[in-house]
């Protein structure tokens, strides 16, 4: 496993972060969860991500039991803050200082930890002022509940006036989690050159594009039972965008590619996104542990130029990159 620097900070982190977004407390068994975690840190992975909405707060319980017993200062331990928990109160949603200010402390409750190496804004709130959503994370800062702040899937401009807000406020805002794939690259116009102008990086999201990438979904053929395209609890919703016999005959493509260089068509999709240096670390996800001892091998893995063009020419028009996909909701859901 290699490290990498969290944006302009000292903080590193490993090149892939396990993650448990439609995972734990959900899709998969908590004794199967629990050994997808401990083949995550058997790999190396010391960077675990995850939100207080997932499976409305479950999923954080689960990783919280999951790492019970490691050692806390050899772990990096992220969570998120914005859409709606518990009952779905008026105030159990967006950024507002109360939200951020109660969520905090119930996820660190789940987690059974004191404090998070990372706290994110899940999405941007458009209904709260910027200004109260940053002090609200400079007095977590402070009290020793969080130490570093992040956002995920915001614009080059929010992330530019929050920026701002950080450094006024003395704290730092180092990370950016979008989602980035072959498929997807929406950040690379305007995302990425902002980032790397602040010193914020990018941990990103569906690095496989829910699956399509891995090459187990063939054109013309129904989707193995089991996957994510058959998941009734949230994954088919996700994957749907990209079950075109179009895309899918693309991927098929880009396997003797894999194969020339000795990786699976997962480990390929990995190690493209993280050819980008402003990406400090890929997300996984994993409903098996041998999933996770699979996609770990792509950590270190350099794509030659030559690779990288092969991979452009094969995507070609496929790949979405409109900046203003870049998008959190325009009110609050509850």
């Amino acid at each position: 496993m290699k490290y990498r620097y969290l944006g302009r900070s000292g903080l590193k982190i490993s090149e892939i972060t396990y993650g448990n977004w439609l995972t734990h407390g959900s899709q998969v068994e908590n004794d199967i969860a629990t050994r997808c975690v401990q083949a995550a840190l058997d790999a190396g992975i010391t960077t675990f991500d995850t939100a207080d909405a997932y499976a409305n707060t479950a999923a954080e319980t689960v990783l919280g039991d999951a790492l019970a017993g490691q050692r806390r200062e050899s772990l990096e331990i992220f969570t998120k803050v914005y859409f709606p928990t518990g009952e779905m109160g008026p105030n159990d949603t967006g950024l507002s200082r109360k939200h951020i200010s109660e969520s905090i402390n119930a996820s660190l409750r789940r987690l059974k930890t004191d404090y998070v190496d990372l706290y994110q804004a899940h999405r941007y709130d458009y209904e709260t002022p910027l200004e109260e959503t940053m002090q609200a994370f400079a007095d977590i800062v402070r009290q020793g509940k969080a130490l570093y702040i992040g956002v995920s899937e915001w614009n080059a401009q929010q992330l530019r006036d929050a920026h701002a807000l950080s450094k006024q406020l003395g704290f730092q805002l180092i990370s950016n989690q979008p989602q980035y794939s072959m498929l997807w690259r929406v950040i690379e116009e305007e995302v990425v050159p902002t980032s790397r102008e602040l010193g914020i990086s990018q941990i990103v999201w569906s690095p496989v594009a829910q699956g399509v990438l891995t090459g187990k979904y063939l054109p013309g053929q129904p989707a193995p039972e089991g996957s994510r395209a058959t998941d009734d609890k949230g994954g088919a919703d996700m994957v749907k965008t990209w079950m075109r016999d179009e895309v899918l005959e693309r991927v098929q493509l880009l396997a003797p590619v894999a194969s020339d260089l000795g990786l699976t068509l997962a480990q390929l999709a990995i190690a493209w996104v993280l050819s980008n240096d402003n990406v400090a670390s890929a997300l996984i996800g994993a409903s098996r542990p041998e999933q996770v001892e699979s996609n770990v091998k792509a950590s270190g893995v350099t794509l030659p130029p030559e690779v990288l063009g092969q991979i452009d020419e094969i995507i070609g028009d496929l790949a979405e990159r409109d900046p203003a996909q870049t998008k959190s909701p325009a009110h609050r859901l509850v």
